[in-house]
């Protein structure tokens, strides 16, 4: 059976190279994506509590690029019905966003459950679906109550609690509708640059063993949540559960043994870090060996890397229904040779690589994201080999600009990346859909205002906050409509308006 599947996908890929067009398998789902922060304001209305991301921006505006803030950002705790038609327009089977843990439970403890807030999710959940539109939630998209985290956020343990009291709370009010769930949207970005060093909020900066505790409860919490899941409300709801990673390829920076090595040890010390605890159990052994061996050198008792009971290695093996992947760009790695290039302790000197990016890789509105499709390709691949081909949604990728409607940058950048889909698919890759990102600008954390990742442009002057059509929302549009990818198709932006 499953070589007649491989000559199945043979023969089309065959017919495809004759015709010059690649089709997107019609079960293949497209999406669009958004978090609650970035796009909602309303950061203390109707009753909701203030988040770890509310606390840094009106304490300490300067680590904001241009001292923006969230509080109104793209309105859309009032322009949610906009919202939809723009989901409708783009022709999407699956709108990705998240929920606002406080707007749910201002402190984040459920004896203070916010109607106002249920009341916001269903509005939006209902209007999705009269239009056919599948909402994909996720749980927590970084905007912790900042309750929770005056007593330690996630390096507390009492945390895991605490979310799956939320999470309870979700699956009583939303889970008859809902049925793809997310419980937490990349805990690398949530464990180390918010704790490890000040890149994210809360704005930490405490090298070597935060970050690891961080990771630690958040994997028990995603755990026990799946389990929770699985056992009371799957059955009925019949849903799906799982994760969010976030992951760049990396590549070694020539053929020598040190560099093959690096890039093993990169993949495994970021993707690796929380996949494989999900998919194998426990942390990968090459990364439990480097940080014990380092932590016993470095004078610590005990390994800064928590180790987890025989007890929570099976609730984390196979919990998650699909691989949730997102991915931007690409880096080039090397083994570190300078014992002083990174603080000790440091989860960097505990990695001991080095990386940069090619600079004949496309450009883009960050300094972080250089448009590289190939590493794409490469990690999903990755990805399939390594975990045993799971499925994969991919569930944000996209480029950043500094502003416009014509983005022409945008529409090769998703051009470029789908083809890379599909070569991967072709592969073997078992990828079942692709969520981009983002569905409008919006406020993009650290960076404020000034990188723009939307289809739809916003005038932030605007209070009226009009959405606008970029070529790029047309583009996307088209490959929707048609399943395929038109290298020539360069739409004019578009001018859509509000209905009164």
């Amino acid at each position: 059976m499953h070589q007649l599947a491989q000559l199945l996908g043979f023969l089309l890929v065959v017919t495809e190279a004759v015709s010059g067009q690649r089709k997107f398998p019609a079960d293949f789902k497209f999406g669009v994506g958004t978090s609650s922060y970035q796009i909602e304001g309303a950061w203390n209305e109707d009753g909701k509590g203030e988040s770890i991301w509310d606390h840094l921006v009106h304490n300490y505006p300067e680590k904001v690029a241009d001292r923006s803030t969230g509080d109104v950002a793209c309105n859309s705790y009032h322009n949610w019905k906009r919202d939809v038609e723009m989901v409708r327009e783009l022709g999407v089977d699956i709108y990705r966003f998240s929920i606002a843990w406080p707007r749910i439970m201002p402190s984040g403890f459920g004896n203070d459950i916010n109607q106002a807030g249920i009341d916001y999710y269903n509005n939006l959940i209902n209007e999705l679906l009269k239009y056919g539109i599948q909402p994909m939630i996720t749980m927590y998209h970084w905007d912790l109550p900042q309750r929770l985290q005056d007593i330690g956020g996630w390096t507390n343990r009492e945390i895991i609690d605490n979310f799956v009291e939320y999470a309870r709370v979700l699956f009583d009010n939303y889970g008859d509708r809902v049925t793809i769930w997310t419980t937490i949207n990349e805990p690398y970005q949530i464990c180390l640059p918010s704790y490890e060093y000040d890149g994210m909020a809360p704005g930490y900066s405490f090298p070597g063993v935060p970050s690891y505790l961080c990771i630690h409860n958040v994997l028990l919490s995603h755990a026990e949540v799946v389990h929770l899941y699985r056992t009371q409300y799957q059955p009925t709801q019949k849903g799906v559960i799982g994760m969010v990673f976030d992951a760049s390829w990396s590549y070694p920076n020539s053929d020598s043994a040190d560099d093959q090595e690096a890039s093993k040890t990169a993949m495994r010390f970021n993707l690796g870090w929380f996949a494989n605890p999900i998919f194998h159990g426990d942390y990968h052994q090459w990364m439990i060996d480097r940080v014990d061996e380092n932590s016993r050198k470095e004078g610590f008792i005990t390994s800064r890397l928590p180790k987890f009971t025989a007890e929570e290695m099976v609730k984390l093996k196979g919990s998650t229904d699909y691989f949730g992947l997102n991915t931007y760009t690409s880096y080039i790695v090397y083994k570190n040779t300078d014992p002083k290039s990174f603080p000790k302790p440091s989860f960097l000197n505990d990695m001991n690589v080095q990386s940069y990016q090619n600079q004949s890789w496309g450009e883009s509105g960050s300094s972080w994201l250089r448009v590289n499709p190939d590493g794409m390709y490469r990690l999903l691949n990755w990805i399939r080999t390594e975990y045993d081909n799971p499925i994969i949604y991919v569930t944000e990728n996209g480029v950043s600009d500094r502003g416009g409607t014509r983005d022409v940058a945008r529409v090769k950048y998703y051009n470029e990346y789908l083809n890379a889909v599909l070569d991967a698919m072709e592969d073997g890759c078992n990828v079942k859909g692709y969520v981009a990102w983002s569905l409008m600008d919006n406020f993009e954390w650290r960076a404020g205002l000034t990188e723009r990742f939307g289809l739809y442009y916003i005038d932030f002057t605007d209070t009226a906050r009009t959405r606008i059509a970029k070529s790029s929302a047309r583009s996307y549009a088209n490959i929707i409509k048609t399943r395929m990818i038109d290298p020539e198709f360069m739409p004019e932006p578009e001018v859509f308006v509000p209905d009164n």
